[in-house]
């Protein structure tokens, strides 16, 4: 199979869709590797490096869409790309179509067998193919955030980690998954104070366990959001549904009610942010004041680590890049039932309900699925 890497061409992202690393494994597989010129400097990965691994390097996007059997790269595509993609060409990157009801349909216009880095899930409800990133994002949103309550951002001025006679910053995370998880061990390890909140009492239980009671955790409800985030200093929204718009949680009158120069992080903010003030904002102009708070936004934290974040990307989605390519994508979607969730779009339909449900699509059951869950459909 011939798999096209192009370069990136979203603001700010440097990030690419394989290492050489994975390029010398495709291509011992008898695999084609168009990579586009260029494509990798931004993680630190040179032209010489991608040949020496067995890629063909070409000179422009058009050249990887106009060959690439499959296509893989790191964020969604944008207006410039749309016109490259063939029909029946498999596109495997971070879609978030839940957030973006305009790339959706000109995915479906264009007929292209799209899987979601996002949407890929285990039998035990893990998102094998988020969690890598959502592992930086959380880590880097306490960074963020604390860039945020310096007085050059418009925040309050306060160090996270306080300073000796000097109580240190409350931190409320809002979400116990991967993202709140890994923003929680940062925190904690700073030395802010911190809680979290969660509608799952495993996960919250899990959290204190490991932390071995040193932060307070709550089951999230509208009041006991509204209460905590009052006395914070920072707060990450770390909150995810599978392929589904992000619930808003907290209302424009809640921020009202922190103290100006506090600060926000919306990790969600890839599938829509979970602050009802929420905008997407860039690497290069990451951040804005609404109500008197700091909001951080940027759409692609990981971005902001590229290096980082592209071995771990790969890392993670290796193995179903070669599934895919040694057995097409039909049979490896029948005997893998995790990236057979990945399947968001194919020939024009919407196949993955909650996209489908969020902009009232019309919904059709997934081509390769079990004959008994299509029985139960």
């Amino acid at each position: 199979m011939i798999i096209g890497v192009p370069r990136e061409i979203k603001e700010g992202e440097k990030r690419v869709g394989m290492t050489p690393q994975g390029v010398d494994a495709l291509v011992a597989h008898g695999h084609r590797v168009l990579v586009e010129r260029r494509a990798g400097e931004g993680s630190g990965f040179s032209d010489r490096e991608y040949k020496e691994a067995g890629a063909t390097l070409v000179e422009k996007a058009r050249d990887v869409w106009n060959e690439g059997e499959i296509v893989v790269k790191v964020k969604e595509p944008l207006e410039p790309e749309f016109p490259l993609m063939r029909p029946g060409q498999i596109l495997f990157t971070y879609l978030h179509l839940a957030a973006n009801r305009e790339l959706t349909l000109k995915l479906m216009e264009r007929r292209i067998v799209g899987i979601g880095y996002e949407t890929v899930q285990g039998q035990d409800g893990s998102l094998p193919l988020l969690r890598p990133m959502s592992e930086i994002a959380g880590r880097a949103s306490v960074l963020a955030g604390g860039m945020c309550l310096e007085a050059r951002h418009g925040g309050r001025g306060v160090l996270l980690c306080g300073a000796s006679g000097v109580p240190p910053a409350k931190v409320v995370i809002l979400g116990a998954g991967v993202v709140g998880t890994n923003a929680c061990k940062v925190a904690l390890g700073i030395g802010a104070r911190v809680s979290i909140l969660d509608i799952h009492p495993e996960r919250l239980s899990y959290i204190h366990d490991i932390t071995q009671g040193h932060i307070a955790t709550f089951i999230s409800n509208r009041m006991t959001i509204g209460e905590e985030i009052a006395g914070a200093d920072l707060v990450i929204g770390a909150v995810l549904i599978p392929g589904a718009h992000a619930p808003k949680l907290v209302t424009r009158q809640m921020l009202k009610r922190m103290r100006p120069g506090s600060a926000v992080v919306d990790i969600s903010v890839d599938q829509g942010g979970c602050f009802e003030t929420t905008r997407p904002t860039t690497h290069e102009n990451p951040t804005y004041v609404e109500e008197g708070i700091v909001h951080y936004c940027v759409t692609n934290i990981p971005g902001g680590f590229p290096r980082t974040s592209t071995f771990a990307l790969t890392n993670a989605t290796f193995p179903y890049v070669l599934e895919i390519a040694d057995k097409g994508y039909g049979k490896a979607m029948e005997e893998n039932a995790a990236l057979r969730k990945g399947l968001n779009l194919i020939d024009g339909k919407v196949v993955y309900q909650a996209v489908a449900e969020g902009f009232g699509l019309p919904f059709i059951q997934n081509p390769f699925s079990p004959p008994s869950l299509k029985t139960l459909s």
